[in-house]
């Protein structure tokens, strides 16, 4: 990928994981580099062909986010074009009809994206035209932040604290970066000879329907979409930040951001969100940071490592002997394992396609070591229902939990369902959220129900094995095999 060696008279921006315009790399670079700019968004159908689900959240979260960015650069007097076809095509044959000199875009780190952009870039490149890419998605690319002898990272503290170093001679953040105001006098609106007119104020994008696809329950979740969506969120946890170290990890305590979809979808810019962060100046904030400094260490991991798409970033680990019982997978994916918690977590993924981050690491754990379930299973679990899935966190998060990634937890360190339970929701307000069959079971008992005597059990009325399942593992036995499991492998490396 190269960059254009001169000015030309038109540019093609080409919207991906970024739909804003406020603080967009690729936007400033795109305005920098023509005299006029075309946007486009593609809705690949090489992505969305492979969407088993038809009724897709995510689908709906970009449509709506699409429609909002398409309104924005309408009533700015310029128009986004939006395609409904193979990317790669799409890309450059509209590229080649606007006769622009070069297509601007934001940096992706998934490997098909990279392969996508490479086929892009050569196909462009035979007529003339230049693929530019832009770092947008990341603070720092995978190649600004490495040890000093050159290499990336492999465990997060020194990556955060290099991280940090680096921050204090770089212009990376969102006071120093690209306002949309003062280039928007400057929007082409492409070609419309293959469209009707459109009535005025209502900007051309097709409908889900028109995509393949049916609306969900996006809008009962109250799961606000596109750039406005994000302020709206940013400016609540704006008030709640200097409590995020204390709150964070209480699924039933309103103390995360809820950003992660905006931050995947690129509805708001990472250099903002840190530079707020930095600002400030409190423990919560600093606490944030280095949750948003883990999303810079996962993308790089996966930038340099790609094999990590499917295998053991630590390759001794890809040998173990998992059993993989079907019967007790598919009791975890529907929420019947026994264990509150998990449980809990589970119906609050599939009911919203959300949950909180601590719930994603006790479910991990709680599949690769008491159900002895591969870690790939759950990872393509959670890509499937996930709203905010992200290649490079998901992978991450479910390595580091089956202690095969990189900076894992150490296989020996097992989280205790039920003492996890008793610390994050001690009263088991979420549990009972998630789980009204239990709304009657004290705080005593709700995190280890099977512990109730018959007589207590009938007089909540949650009798085990009726009204909520009995465990499906002993947890102590469970995780005495786990350790057999993975000790075995790590004597032998």
């Amino acid at each position: 990928v190269f960059e254009p060696t001169s000015p030309h008279d038109a540019t093609l921006m080409w919207f991906r994981r970024d739909l804003r315009i406020e603080d967009n790399a690729a936007f400033h670079a795109a305005f920098s580099a023509g005299r006029a700019v075309h946007c486009v968004f593609v809705f690949d159908t090489e992505i969305l062909n492979a969407l088993t689900n038809r009724a897709d959240r995510r689908v709906e979260f970009i449509h709506a986010s699409v429609i909002e960015l398409a309104q924005r650069l309408h009533d700015a007097g310029g128009e986004l074009i939006v395609c409904h076809g193979r990317a790669e095509d799409e890309i450059v044959n509209l590229a080649q009809r606007l006769d622009v000199g070069a297509v601007y875009a934001n940096r992706d780190y998934e490997p098909a994206a990279k392969a996508r952009d490479e086929a892009v870039a050569r196909r462009l490149a035979e007529t003339g035209i230049t693929l530019a890419l832009r770092k947008d998605h990341t603070v720092f690319d995978s190649d600004e932040v490495l040890t000093g002898d050159g290499r990336p990272f492999s465990v997060y503290t020194p990556y955060k604290n290099a991280w940090l170093k680096r921050l204090q001679t770089t212009d990376a953040f969102y006071l120093k970066s690209y306002p949309p105001e003062k280039y928007l006098n400057r929007l082409a609106l492409g070609s419309r000879t293959s469209r009707p007119p459109r009535p005025k104020g209502a900007p051309h994008v097709p409908t889900l329907e028109e995509l393949g696809f049916k609306p969900t329950n996006l809008k009962e979740l109250n799961i606000p979409t596109g750039a406005s969506g994000a302020r709206q969120l940013l400016n609540d946890f704006k008030r709640r930040m200097a409590r995020y170290h204390e709150a964070r990890d209480y699924p039933a305590v309103k103390g995360t951001s809820y950003l992660s979809v905006h931050l995947r979808f690129g509805t708001i810019s990472i250099r903002e969100l840190a530079a707020t962060a930095r600002k400030a100046a409190s423990e919560g904030g600093a606490v944030w940071l280095s949750e948003l400094i883990w999303r810079d260490f996962y993308c790089m991991v996966l930038d340099r490592n790609p094999h990590v798409v499917g295998h053991a970033y630590k390759r001794q680990y890809e040998d173990i002997a998992f059993p993989n019982d079907k019967a007790l997978f598919t009791a975890w994916c529907e929420a019947r394992t026994g264990y509150p918690i998990v449980d809990a977590a589970m119906r609050q993924i599939n009911h919203s396609g959300y949950m909180h981050n601590r719930l994603r690491m006790i479910a991990a754990s709680f599949l690769v070591k008491d159900l002895h379930c591969d870690w790939r299973w759950g990872e393509r679990y959670f890509a499937e229902h996930l709203n905010d899935f992200d290649l490079a966190a998901n992978n991450g998060g479910w390595q580091w939990a089956a202690s095969t990634g990189c900076d894992a937890q150490p296989y020996f360190r097992i989280f205790n369902p039920v003492t996890q339970s008793q610390r994050f929701d001690a009263q088991g307000k979420f549990i009972k959220k998630y789980l009204p069959e239990m709304a009657r079971v004290d705080a005593k008992h709700i995190h280890a129900p099977w512990l109730m005597s018959a007589d207590e059990q009938q007089r909540v009325g949650c009798v085990i094995g009726r009204d909520y399942p009995a465990p499906v593992v002993d947890h102590a036995v469970a995780r005495a095999i786990a350790l057999a499991l993975f000790g075995r492998v790590a004597k032998g490396s």
